[in-house]
Formats: C-alpha cells, structure tokens, sequence
C-alpha cells in the first residue's frame, strides 16, 4: 500500500490558490497572516480566491485581511499589503449550491494548475471534493485537506477513498501544522547532521523520553469544535505522534518526503498500541460550564499515557506523552534523559546528582540545550545543573510562521510539510485503544499539571519540570532554586 501513496518527487507549481473557508477562524488566526508573510518574502506570487458562504466583496474581503494581519501583531509594509490585496477576490455561496462552483469555474478559468486548500470542517471535505469534480475542477489541480483526518482508524481510510475518487494520491495533501514548524523539522536535523547526538541515541544511553504539549489557557469559545474532538484527537494522534516519529525514525535514505515517509511509517508501525491501563485522561474545572459543551460531557481536556517502540533502537525504553489545556504553563517541549553514570562519585551527603538531559522546545521560545553537571567551587551542594544550547530566534534570526511553510508547500507542491497517509493510518492504530473510553475522565484544576495521577504512570520517577522560557533555571543537584549560571 505505502507504494502506491507515495506523492511523486515532482508535483506540480500552482498557478492560483483557491481558499475555502476565507472568512472563517483559521483564515483569520493563521492563513491570511502567513500569506502576507509569504507576499513580504517574495514566496506567494499567485493570486488567491477565497471561498465563503459570506456576503463579502473583494473589498470586504481585503479589509478583513488587513484587520487579521493586524490582529496577528505583524507590522504592516504598506507596498507588500497592496501586493497581497491585489491578488485577493472571493467567490461567495454555500458550498452545498451547485452554482457556487459554476462560479468558482469562472473564476479560475485560465489559472494553469489550481491548489484547492479546505480550511473547513472535516465533515464538508468528501462534499467540496465531490462538487469541485462535478465541474471539472480536480483536473489539473490539488486538493489539500485541513486536520484531523478521519476520527479513528476506519473512518481515515473511508475519508481517503473518498477523497481518492476525485483526486488521486498524487494531487492529495493532508495538513498537520507541526511538521511545518521548523523547529520540529529540527528534531530530525539536529538528529542525523551532528554525530555527536548521533551514537547516544540509542537504548544504550536514553534512559527515558519525555513529550509535553502543554496549554495555559482553556478552551474558550471553541467549546462546540472541541468537545466533539478531545486532547486526544486534537493534539496527540497527530501532533505528538508526529513528533515521536521523527524522534525513533532512522535515518532516511534520501533528502526527499517519500524517503522520510517511509522511515515515520517503520517507525510508528513499530510503535505499540496505547494501553488503556497506562493511560490517564482528565478535565479541568470549569469545563463543562463552556458554551457549546454537552451537559455532562466526558470529553478529555488532559491526556497523559506510557509508550514502548518495539524495534532494536528503543525496545524497553518508556516514552512519556502528556497534553493538555489550562495547565500550569504554556510549552510544547521534549526531554531525552540519558542513563546515569553507573557510580555516584560527586553527590554526597544523600544529595542524588540529576541525569544528563537533552531538551528541544518546538514551540514559543525554540531551541536545544542540553543538561550538563559542573562542579561549583567551595559549594557542598555537589555538582551544578548547567544548561547549555541554542536560542533558535537569538541564532537563526524570525522563525517562519508553521502556515508559512505548509501554504508555501501547497501552492509549490512540496510534500514535506504534508502527513504521509500510511503513517497517518499507524497513528489512529496506536491511539485505538485509548479512543472513547467509558470511564470519565478525572478533574483537576485550572493551572496545575493536570489530575495527579498523570504523575503516577508506570515506571515514570517524574516528568522534569518545564518552565515558561527553556533557558529560565540552573541549579544545584537536588535543588530547585533559580539561578543565573546559563550558558547559552
């Protein structure tokens, strides 16, 4: 099967982007913000037409991207915005009229090659592919799809022959914004260009893996969207599944997405199923009080589990996951923890000294550092935690937005940015188990790190403490005091 998913090396360059879904939430937060971010580096030289079931003009439509790039905290170039405005227009009705299609044929008539991007419910997907082949339109064209794909394992695969029968594989991309964020693309870099991680990365010397997407704040007003979904559904099927692929994947053959779409699916395939008894699902209080949630709803706001990847690089070493909304802080963070040296030489006194660490933050303040201990003179509290690393936004200068690098790839035909189908099926494998359970899920306050039994899984000693900066703290062994002693 994974042969014949495979997206060729070379896919088509758009001439034109068609945007269902212009005037809704996503557009608004993050799409129209990236395009002009696009239009300001010279990357998006293609008009866009949105779609809406909306009674906007072309001016209104213009007016409302002004106001999201604003909203967005960018500075707005006046010569780039005129840039981006003009090659916006829109195309309204309701996307289940037959005559908003004959229209959007109009529309693009004479375009070339067409990128069609859903920034829609999932539910309408199979509809829009269908009414867009009515009239032709998937010929010459790509259809790319939001998240989640599907909702668990059967779904996927029904939602994919679906979509198929208007667009095949090789004009077919399906979004997860993490694997547009560069700084997770750094995991794999950081990984197979610096031998120096290279031979530790390994059983021998990992003790255990930690993942933690973590969120300070609640739901909101998306209240509706997310109690039909949960942490599990929204967060950890695809995003942190994605992110422990490129952490256990070996090394690709080639520099191309089918090669490292291979390797994620060998490693997830290689992945056990979540066990429901080395799982711990919460929600915070207050939850059930938001607009659009059911009475009594049983929809988990925390998720936190234990994993094994069953090859001969990992076998026996844990992998913890955990996620959630309204905790203590917000970071998205993973912690490698490396085996202690087999004698405790430099603690003394009952003082234990901590494990080396490897930490990447691939959200917010990005970068790598690394956990070093360092004797600190005439101290009696034994060797010093000294982190020492990278400061991606200090180094590297502004990240990409995630959407700047998964627009650019639509409309470029880059697969990279893009879930490769196989792997995505492995993840609604790995998760089964754990979908829909009949027990509810356990309280736990709003700024905390969820329900105290999240702290408690098999074999976990305890998570390492996240802050909200990755260079905020350096300690004595054994301490928790903050310090000034970073290295970065």
């Amino acid at each position: 099967m994974t042969e014949t998913l495979l997206s060729p090396p070379g896919m088509e360059r758009s001439d034109a982007l068609v945007l269902f879904g212009i005037s809704g939430d996503l557009a608004k937060k993050m799409l129209l913000p990236a395009l002009y971010r696009l239009t300001e580096s010279g990357k998006l030289t293609v008009p866009v037409i949105g779609v809406a079931a909306t009674d906007w003009d072309d001016d209104a439509l213009r007016r409302h991207a002004r106001q999201a790039v604003a909203a967005a905290g960018t500075d707005i170039d006046e010569t780039v915005f005129a840039r981006f405005a003009a090659g916006l227009s829109i195309v309204t009705g309701d996307f289940a009229d037959d005559t908003t299609f004959a229209r959007l044929r109009e529309a693009v008539a004479g375009r070339g090659f067409v990128t069609y991007y859903l920034a829609i419910p999932p539910s309408l997907f199979t509809e829009v592919a269908g009414s867009l082949a009515a009239e032709n339109l998937n010929r010459n064209a790509r259809l790319v799809v939001e998240k989640p794909f599907g909702h668990d394992l059967d779904s996927a695969r029904k939602l994919q022959d679906e979509l198929s029968a208007h667009f095949d594989n090789a004009h077919l991309l399906r979004v997860d914004h993490f694997l547009g964020n560069r700084a997770v693309e750094s995991l794999m870099v950081s990984r197979f260009a610096n031998t120096l991680l290279a031979p530790i990365w390994h059983r021998a010397y990992v003790d255990n893996v930690q993942i933690t997407l973590a969120e300070d704040f609640d739901v909101a007003d998306r209240g509706s969207f997310y109690d039909a979904v949960g942490c599990l559904r929204d967060v950890v099927q695809n995003h942190m599944l994605q992110v422990l692929a490129l952490l256990v994947m070996e090394p690709p053959s080639a520099t191309n997405a089918q090669a490292q779409g291979l390797e994620k699916w060998r490693a997830l395939h290689a992945t056990r199923t979540m066990n429901p008894a080395e799982t711990v699902r919460g929600q915070y209080h207050g939850y059930q009080d938001v607009e659009g949630v059911k009475p009594g709803s049983t929809t988990e706001t925390y998720f936190a589990t234990r994993m094994f990847v069953d090859n001969w690089r990992w076998a026996d070493v844990p992998f913890y996951l955990r996620s959630g909304k309204a905790l203590a802080v917000s970071a998205t963070e993973v912690v490698v923890e490396l085996r202690k040296p087999p004698l405790e030489l430099f603690g003394g006194d009952g003082i234990q000294t901590p494990p080396n660490t490897i930490r990447f933050r691939i959200d917010g303040d990005t970068g790598i550092r690394a956990d070093l201990m360092l004797n600190k003179p005439e101290s009696t509290d034994g060797p010093l935690t000294v982190p020492i690393g990278v400061d991606f936004a200090h180094v590297l200068g502004r990240q990409e937005l995630p959407y700047e690098n998964i627009l650019h790839g639509a409309v470029a035909g880059d697969p990279e940015c893009f879930a490769f189908f196989p792997a995505v099926l492995e993840c609604w494998r790995i998760v089964g188990p754990v979908l829909d359970p009949v027990e509810p899920p356990l309280p736990y306050a709003p700024g905390s790190w969820g329900p105290e039994a999240g702290n408690r899984l098999p074999g976990l000693r305890k998570w390492h403490d996240l802050g909200p900066h990755l260079f905020d703290d350096a300690h004595p062994a054994g301490k928790h005091a903050h310090g000034s002693e970073t290295a970065h």
